[in-house]
């Protein structure tokens, strides 16, 4: 009987404990800001050869992870890496069609009726950048601003071209540059932040257009949400 009271006693006693909220919660001095990142741009094409404008919206989207790496004390500071996809559309009047294999170039003229020319790029991409936030171990909303560079690999490349009665379609073009890479920076607040990305090297490493070199770059800037 007295086993019996003590045990009956013992399990009240745990299950009272059990109950109580502790007041405090337990702050993560070496926190690291790993994030999955979501990229909502508009694209613009510069340094166009004369002629050559962008018609429609020109979109771009890319996603990804990166790895948190704080160098000081405060953890404010720091370096990261990932991986990540991106998806590049360009509307553009340039139109890129084959001969034997061959790409060739040539302008669309404003009196030329249409209803589709784009240039479609996906890659895989790995940014390299210097963090700075104002983050503290008791909250992950804060300021920042992200700086660096980001690599990419084309892995699939399509331009398309419609109107009434033609369709050309031109996959894998070997006049664009497989490896391509450039500078961006992200500032803003807590999840949602601008962004800015400018390509370094042209999108094309070869071709001819009206008798010039097609050494466009790529100017991104738009939206980039960061989520933990």
């Amino acid at each position: 009987m007295r086993i019996l009271l003590f045990s009956f006693i013992l399990l009240s006693f745990y299950s009272v404990f059990s109950q109580v909220s502790p007041d405090f919660e337990a702050v993560d001095s070496l926190y690291r800001e790993d994030q999955f990142y979501i990229g909502v741009t508009y694209n613009t094409l510069v340094n166009r050869p004369t002629g050559i404008s962008q018609n429609k919206f020109t979109p771009s989207f890319s996603l990804g992870v990166l790895r948190d790496m704080p160098i000081n004390k405060n953890r404010t500071k720091a370096i990261a890496t990932g991986l990540g996809y991106s998806w590049n559309n360009y509307n553009q009047n340039i139109l890129i069609s084959e001969t034997n294999g061959a790409p060739e170039y040539s302008t669309i003229t404003s009196a030329t009726s249409y209803d589709k020319n784009k240039l479609t790029l996906h890659s895989i991409d790995i940014p390299l950048e210097f963090r700075w936030r104002t983050s503290t171990p008791e909250s992950h909303k804060f300021w920042r601003i992200y700086s660096g560079l980001k690599f990419s690999y084309l892995f699939y490349t399509q331009s398309k071209y419609e109107d009434s009665q033609t369709s050309i379609k031109v996959v894998g073009n070997p006049d664009l540059n497989k490896f391509q890479y450039g500078t961006y920076l992200s500032i803003g607040y807590n999840t949602v932040n601008f962004n800015i990305y400018y390509g370094l090297n042209p999108i094309f490493k070869s071709g001819v257009l009206n008798g010039g070199s097609l050494d466009v770059n790529t100017l991104n800037f738009g939206f980039m949400f960061y989520i933990l």
